[in-house]
């Protein structure tokens, strides 16, 4: 009965949907995935296995998690993380080759819920009709709000559809913990100089011709794609596109002048933005100023705010150095004024310098775990008073009371200390501040030793 019953919304038989699909899903022979001289190079050039894929070992090779994950015979759902141009559509096609799963594609950009609804109907259908399963890859799964995101949960834990969401986004932060549950997160390197090469070669053995490139404009090419190989494949079209004149062997400054650089990739409120003030802020702390400067460039070339990198190197004179070196915060201060009476280009030298002295400076987080700790032990010991000698007696009752009675003044005492006790009565004296042997806090370790003697004295 199913094989003549026409499809409800009045399409072919299942049969025929069935051999249809069939059809579909068969691997596309090389020549025909070719295309004609119109199809761009980096589609011409798609890997026809997974064996073919550059730059991602890691998952691909004979120890890969893919690898591994194929010879289970067991394909999870995914997500694929990683910068544009790496090879996530190409890894899902051909996942679904391999497999031996129908592919359908739809993006998050242009689709809805009736769109996911309709694949899912689809893919339902064609399990029923075949017997065989659908693995449903989703482009830019991250744009889907969460909950879009909850509408794939059913039909993925069901085996209704294999999904295989790409994104460029960190998924800790865009994609619901429900999901991310269910699927397994693979992270795909950018193309390293080896695997650029490599489609450099295989872009002059598919049009016959070799790039108009000296060496030194080669390696400027393969450094101009930032690690994207989609768009080096585009830059590869675009100079063979010169004409005979123009296309006499080009070196890194005719090559630039010829070709626009690829922008800097940064998002300034996402994933890549924290990951470059760590990297900034981890480089001060390990007294490396060619790595800060260089975080710091990065930023910069990225579109950054200097303000908002001014308040982290403000925030970093008091958190890792402290009173190791107290002219810190005071320049790091300096630096963010500077910048504000300059303003681009000459304040971001100010800043630079800055950048530097904090990498060069003694460390200490001493200043920063005291403070930390103090919070901790005041939420602890509660409304304690202060002892009765230290508080303030304007008033006749308060000092009927005992207030300020015993005070005494340090600068008439000895070394102008008096060593009396400055917590509440009945606390126990605690040692929060507790100085490195480095910079100026070396100096205050051996004047708190001092003092600890003192107080110390008096009580014996």
């Amino acid at each position: 009965m199913a094989d003549i019953m026409p499809d409800l919304f009045g399409g072919p038989s299942s049969r025929e949907a069935s051999q249809r699909d069939e059809e579909a899903a068969r691997p596309a022979s090389s020549s025909s995935r070719r295309g004609t001289g119109t199809q761009p190079l980096a589609d011409r050039l798609r890997p026809q296995s997974l064996d073919d894929v550059q730059g991602q070992t890691h998952l691909l090779g004979p120890e890969g998690t893919l690898t591994r994950m194929l010879e289970s015979g067991h394909l999870s759902s995914l997500i694929l993380w990683g910068g544009p141009g790496c090879g996530k559509t190409t890894i899902a096609q051909l996942l679904a080759e391999r497999v031996g799963l129908f592919y359908t594609k739809i993006s998050a950009v242009f689709s809805g819920v009736a769109d996911l609804k309709k694949a899912f109907d689809e893919a339902r259908r064609k399990a029923e009709a075949t017997g065989r399963g659908t693995l449903l890859f989703v482009d830019e799964i991250h744009r889907f709000n969460r909950a879009q995101q909850d509408g794939f949960l059913p039909y993925v834990e069901q085996g209704t559809v294999v999904l295989v969401g790409a994104t460029t986004e960190n998924p800790s932060f865009t994609l619901n913990s429900a999901l991310l549950s269910r699927c397994q997160v693979l992270v795909l390197h950018r193309l390293d100089d080896a695997a650029l090469e490599q489609l450099l070669v295989r872009a002059e053995h598919e049009t016959g011709r070799l790039l108009p490139l000296t060496d030194e404009g080669r390696t400027s090419l393969r450094a101009m794609a930032d690690g994207d190989g989609r768009y080096l494949l585009n830059m590869v079209e675009q100079l063979l596109s010169l004409t005979k004149r123009e296309a006499s062997p080009l070196g890194p400054d005719e090559l630039a002048r010829s070709l626009s650089r690829r922008p800097v990739l940064y998002d300034r409120d996402r994933d890549e933005h924290y990951n470059l003030i760590s990297a900034l802020h981890k480089s001060l702390r390990g007294s490396d100023p060619d790595a800060g400067l260089y975080w710091f460039a990065r930023m910069l070339e990225g579109g950054e705010d200097p303000r908002y990198i001014a308040r982290r190197l403000v925030r970093f004179a008091s958190e890792d150095i402290g009173e190791a070196d107290p002219t810190s915060l005071p320049l790091a201060q300096a630096g963010a004024a500077a910048y504000e009476r300059l303003g681009s280009p000459e304040g971001e030298v100010a800043l630079a310098q800055v950048v530097v002295h904090l990498a060069v400076a003694s460390k200490s987080n001493a200043v920063y775990k005291a403070y930390n700790e103090a919070r901790v032990l005041a939420k602890r010991t509660g409304s304690l008073m202060p002892p009765a000698h230290i508080r303030n007696a304007p008033t006749a009752l308060m000092k009927e009371l005992g207030y300020k009675k015993g005070y005494e003044y340090d600068h008439d005492c000895e070394d102008g200390v008096s060593g009396q006790n400055y917590f509440p009565d009945g606390m126990e004296r605690v040692t929060l501040y507790k100085p490195v042997d480095r910079g100026f806090e070396e100096r205050i370790r051996k004047r708190l030793d001092m003092l600890a003697q003192k107080r110390a004295s008096r009580q014996s």
